[in-house]
């Protein structure tokens, strides 16, 4: 065999050697940088997690100061509400209006208490929120005593320039006894 086949032979396979240790290093940088993103958006949803609990808070505080004038702090300009009996307010003028309307009346000393908040993000910039609260009791408008209990309000957040705002949030009343016969309950295990 000639000097030429040796020579290509050895080129080859030291190409072939070449292009293999690159296509490893190629692979483990790109796992490595893979990895790398998801450890940083898991950290970061601790924090998002810890934005979004606050913005809960700052609803709570609204509620409890009977005063919804900085829902521009914690809600998008077209965010909806669609309350426990039905009615669909839809954008922020209409939430706060409506929200102030029923606390200068019949909400006016009813307070709420947070019990517990569960967060399940949907993407880097959406997360639902599951929403428990203790209201107190009140008087609906037609004079109907209404005894205090849970709430459960499911909210969306969005995350917008760095900010977690509320998109969109509707709540129904926790009943106690329909609680207890859940179908989710007897399922079997």
């Amino acid at each position: 065999m000639s000097l030429l086949y040796y020579r290509a032979r050895y080129t080859q396979g030291s190409f072939g050697a070449i292009k293999q240790s690159t296509m490893k290093k190629s692979i483990i940088i790109s796992l490595a940088a893979l990895l790398f993103t998801f450890s940083g958006w898991a950290q970061n949803r601790k924090q998002d997690a810890q934005a979004i609990e606050k913005q809960v808070d700052a609803m709570v505080i609204s509620w409890n100061n009977h005063d919804h004038s900085d829902m521009k702090n914690y809600t998008t300009p077209d965010c909806d509400w669609v309350n426990i009996v039905g009615m669909w307010w839809k954008n922020r003028k209409e939430v706060e209006f409506s929200t102030q309307f029923y606390h200068d009346r019949m909400f006016k000393n009813t307070p709420m208490k947070k019990k517990n908040v569960a967060i399940r993000f949907i993407s880097p910039t959406v997360a639902l929120v599951h929403f428990t609260s203790h209201i107190g009791s009140f008087t609906t408008p037609d004079g109907h005593a209404m005894p205090e209990g849970d709430n459960l309000a499911l909210l969306v957040y969005v995350k917008q320039n760095g900010k977690w705002l509320m998109t969109a949030g509707e709540n129904v009343v926790v009943d106690p006894f329909a609680q207890k016969n859940a179908p989710a309950k007897f399922m079997p295990k």
